[in-house]
């Protein structure tokens, strides 16, 4: 008797009936990008000239796998072409470090060492409570005093107080090897203002106040966190240039020296753009005219810098 239509005999010789899937026939299409720029490409097979829509079977998943990988951003050349657009004085030198918070990327410009004048209270302040935490002891009421006017106003005296607390030049040095500045150099006989270091090693530095991986447990990092975002409003130039309306945690430095009359300008913090994105910059200089020269080198410098690490990651 013949199966009434649509019956199950009519199931199973239409499912013999078939085609075999043929290589010849898979097309490929895209399964994803991984953060490191690669491209997955997935091979999905069809029927005929039609995509099987069944659920795939575990031998039937996927016929192949294959990496395509992108090259990487080079934020160091982009920094680089970014940097060259900046308008540097004759006689005078530029050095900027940016880390983009949320990808981890990192590029640095520049070469050599330069003075920190006052961008060292940042140093100052992060030795004394990497020392205060091996004692096992909070910071003194005249160590917050002296360290509340050391970064908020930049006063040179309260500077002065604690760099002799913290052991001065061979304290901060011990400090520094802790923290990871590797060409980073106190500054001799008291003279904490001429401390020597890197773009680079400034941005290390921020990510011992910023980052989770530091030396510094969670309380020390807030309260210096604290007293960069509350620095006096007649200070809040420099790398606060490149951020667009977002909190800038900074410390600015500035100083004319003697034997020349030119001008060492500096700045380090964090900023957050328009965008909420979020980025440690440090910028540093020598060899102004003047301290308004210099402020607009450093703040043409970290918006260049900034801006080279909004495009394409």
């Amino acid at each position: 008797m013949e199966p009434s239509r649509g019956g199950p005999g009519r199931r199973r010789r239409r499912a013999r009936r078939r085609p075999v899937l043929s290589a010849a026939l898979v097309a490929l299409v895209i399964g994803g990008v991984t953060a490191g720029g690669t491209v997955y490409v997935k091979a999905r097979a069809h029927d005929g000239g039609r995509a099987v829509s069944s659920p795939a079977r575990a031998d039937e998943e996927e016929a192949s796998v294959e990496p395509v990988t992108r090259p990487a951003v080079d934020r160091t050349a982009l920094l680089g072409a970014a940097m060259k657009a900046v308008e540097v004085p004759p006689g005078a030198a530029v050095s900027a470090a940016v880390l983009d918070v949320d990808s981890g990327q990192s590029a640095v410009y520049g070469e050599g060492a330069f003075d920190t004048a006052s961008i060292v209270k940042v140093d100052i302040l992060a030795a004394l409570l990497l020392q205060a935490q091996d004692e096992g002891r909070p910071l003194t009421a005249a160590e917050k005093a002296y360290a509340g006017k050391m970064i908020g106003s930049s006063d040179n005296a309260s500077a002065t107080a604690l760099w002799d607390t913290v052991g001065g030049a061979e304290g901060l040095d011990a400090a520094n090897a802790r923290f990871g500045l590797t060409a980073t150099s106190a500054g001799a006989n008291g003279l904490w203002g001429l401390t020597r270091t890197t773009a680079k090693d400034q941005l290390t530095l921020l990510q011992q106040v910023f980052g989770t991986g530091s030396k510094l447990t969670s309380g020390s990092r807030a309260y210096l966190r604290e007293l960069m975002e509350s620095v006096d409003p007649g200070q809040r130039w420099g790398v606060s240039a490149a951020a667009g309306g977002g909190v800038t945690a900074l410390k600015n430095g500035w100083l004319p020296r003697s034997t020349t009359g030119l001008w060492v300008v500096n700045s380090i913090g964090r900023v957050e753009t328009a965008d909420e994105a979020s980025y440690l910059v440090a910028v540093l200089s020598r060899g102004a005219t003047a301290q308004a020269a210099g402020i607009a080198l450093v703040e043409s410098a970290a918006r260049a810098a900034v801006g080279a690490f909004a495009g394409p990651a």
